[in-house]
């Protein structure tokens, strides 16, 4: 049973142009931001990221590093749109295929279980179809008893991934990955689609720590499918971390309300040591505004 402890420089020196890259978390909430930070100091470009999107999104959108994104939404949640995935959609700066978020699951569980698509009931109907015209339907080979007829469905095509990126509250050494808040934002499915799965954490703990407190329904991702482990203390700032921290919601509106030239300049200009300090910093210049 192997160490997995890494930096999130040598993730990033494990990623390359033009992969397929999956992000977990889900809107503003629990995003590896350190990781994604991380890639935004790198030259890797030409992405497809696949998301439940946020500022993931967001930042690498408006740094110019996505070349197609596979999604269901792109919100800061208690910003309902995304600016900057807004402001670069507007420019074209890449493809969409945008879709439900029940097909977006079963994308990630064909993925995860090696099968081409899944069947979904999804999708039929709506929209989703028009504007994904390669997307395809197939009809059950049963008849269904009750109706008398041969139900058709939206096959989802499987959301093969190069690799995911998530983030944990805790995790051990050995790639054991452990939620503690009220959602596990389908991370084990990004895992388990992905050819190379890297997890951040807050922390990283022995492995007899991990259920010492929490139920054993906590361990969301197993070490066989986990690649590498980073120990990344408030790692998913901005976004919330639940039960460790909650949002941002101050800083989210600075991201949301800044040029993201102005924003790289300050916050992401440097190391990850460089940002907390930087945050902090904007922090106290925020609380001696205050009256």
């Amino acid at each position: 049973m192997a160490d997995k402890t890494m930096t999130a420089g040598e993730v990033v020196s494990r990623l390359a142009s033009g992969m397929t890259l999956g992000i977990g978390g889900w809107g503003s909430r629990r995003k590896p931001m350190a990781l994604v930070r991380a890639v935004l100091r790198s030259d890797i470009t030409d992405l497809t990221v696949v998301s439940y999107g946020g500022p993931d999104v967001g930042l690498l959108a408006a740094a110019g590093r996505i070349r197609k994104l596979v999604t269901a939404f792109v919100t800061l949640d208690s910003i309902p749109l995304e600016p900057h995935y807004r402001a670069a959609r507007e420019r074209g700066s890449f493809e969409l295929t945008e879709v439900d978020e029940a097909m977006f699951m079963w994308g990630l569980h064909a993925a995860a279980n090696r099968l081409p698509f899944l069947p979904v009931r999804a999708g039929i109907g709506s929209d989703v179809m028009r504007v994904n015209p390669g997307l395809r339907t197939v009809t059950s080979p049963y008849v269904d008893a009750s109706s008398g007829v041969r139900e058709e469905f939206v096959a989802m095509p499987a959301l093969r991934l190069d690799a995911a990126l998530v983030h944990m509250n805790r995790a051990d050494r050995l790639g054991n990955g452990q939620y503690l808040g009220p959602d596990p934002y389908f991370d084990d499915l990004f895992c388990e689609a992905a050819d190379a799965a890297y997890v951040s954490c807050e922390r990283i703990v022995d492995t007899a720590e991990l259920t010492k407190e929490a139920a054993p329904q906590t361990l969301l991702l197993k070490r066989s499918g986990v690649t590498g482990v980073v120990e990344t203390p408030n790692g998913a700032h901005f976004t919330s971390c639940a039960p460790d921290y909650g949002r941002d919601e101050p800083f989210q509106k600075l991201y949301a309300t800044t040029p993201y030239a102005e924003f790289a300049d300050r916050f992401l200009d440097g190391d990850e040591h460089a940002y907390q300090n930087a945050v902090r910093a904007w922090q106290q210049e925020e609380k001696e505004r205050r009256p």
